[in-house]
């Protein structure tokens, strides 16, 4: 798997997964496990919808 999430898209993922993880919590609703998702992406830097549509938010890097 080749990273094809950069930093900002991950703070973002975490910060959705924190909120909706704390509704989920909140309401006692086992809809708070789709917190998984954007966490695990953001974890592991990459999302295979974004393999899929071709977007890479990824810094690149050149090689020299």
């Amino acid at each position: 798997m080749q990273c094809n999430v950069g930093n900002t898209d991950r703070s973002v993922r975490y910060t959705l997964a924190i909120l909706i993880g704390v509704a989920g919590l909140y309401y006692a609703s086992w809809w708070g496990l789709l917190a998984i998702v954007p966490l695990l992406t953001g974890v592991i830097s990459f999302c295979p919808i974004y393999k899929i549509l071709g977007i890479n938010t990824c810094a690149k890097k050149s090689v020299q």
